[in-house]
């Protein structure tokens, strides 16, 4: 095995403001020893942005060990382009890493290297509960009495934002949505983040209320999380999603299609298709105490054994 203590893990950046840039900030910084922001100083590369890695040398590649992150496969959009790309990458890859038993399996017949599962870690000093709901509404100008439900995920297509992002669900979401609008008539939708235009577009046509709250740090992510009466997960496919850790350690009340790693931290009564959804149910300290395994704290070990593991024979 490698002296651990000269080896430096290097991290490709994604630099769009997604996941995998906190993610890549939160590892290195929890790392500070064992990474390296130059990958001349390093001995292995975690292509963590699995989409930009052509930005990196084709000789750091060959003399380097790789680990490469596979999210999720879309097998809907996975086109012949994209095999390609997939086979063009994989030359390069030792070894590859995944956060869940369903893209396991479908990575499984692509490859024949190696695929170790971990999920992605949450950061316990970002999200965490905060007891005062009613103060949190306030500052965010959300009605006390509301029953407010949240979707923090992007939903459009970039190509053409009028176009759902199909893995995510969005239609799925609307649909879920207007049956609660029934059972709720003090209903609010909060959204956050970037390419949330079809949801926007769908809720205004059907007179559904809601708040948008485009431009937020994690600080305000957290506070509503806090907020909300439900959060909703809706997606096709997920490699995370995030927002089940995120609802998990906040104890925000969540209920998710199968995807991801929601069976890891949902029981199954929270975990619903479209023929039973009505029946869905949050079990908010469930979802807590599973949320908990996987603080960095917990899981940073699972990761760098990972990377001690690329140099068993």
């Amino acid at each position: 095995m490698q002296n651990n203590n000269k080896s430096k893990i290097y991290l490709n950046r994604a630099r769009e403001n997604w996941i995998a840039d906190r993610l890549t900030k939160e590892f290195c910084g929890f790392n500070t020893t064992k990474t390296t922001k130059f990958i001349s100083q390093s001995d292995k590369i975690w292509i963590i942005a699995p989409w930009v890695w052509k930005n990196i040398s084709k000789k750091h590649l060959i003399n380097k060990k790789v680990v490469c992150t596979i999210h999720h496969i879309d097998e809907q959009k996975f086109d012949s382009a994209d095999l390609k790309d997939f086979k063009d990458r994989d030359v390069y890859v030792n070894q590859y890493h995944v956060t869940n038993d369903i893209t396991h399996q479908k990575l499984a017949d692509l490859t024949n290297k190696k695929i170790v599962k971990i999920p992605f870690w949450i950061n316990h000093d970002t999200f965490f509960n905060i007891e005062d709901r009613d103060n949190l509404r306030k500052k965010f100008n959300l009605n006390s009495s509301d029953f407010l439900i949240g979707s923090f995920q992007r939903d459009s297509e970039g190509s053409n934002l009028l176009l759902p992002k199909l893995s995510k669900g969005p239609d799925q979401f609307i649909k879920i949505i207007e049956y609660l609008n029934k059972q709720y008539p003090n209903l609010t939708v909060v959204l956050t983040g970037w390419r949330r235009d079809f949801i926007i577009n769908k809720l205004r046509s059907k007179n559904i209320n809601f708040r948008y709250f485009k431009k937020i740090n994690t600080k305000i992510s957290n506070e509503l999380y806090n907020c909300l009466d439900l959060y909703i997960v809706a997606s096709r496919v997920e490699g995370g999603p995030m927002a089940i850790l995120e609802a998990g350690l906040t104890k925000t009340p969540i209920i998710s299609t199968d995807v991801g790693i929601a069976s890891d931290i949902l029981s199954s009564e929270s975990i619903y298709n479209m023929d039973n959804y009505k029946s869905a149910k949050p079990n908010i300290e469930y979802a807590y105490s599973n949320s908990l395994k996987f603080t960095q704290e917990n899981i940073n070990n699972e990761y760098l054994k990972m990377f001690d593991g690329l140099y068993e024979s």
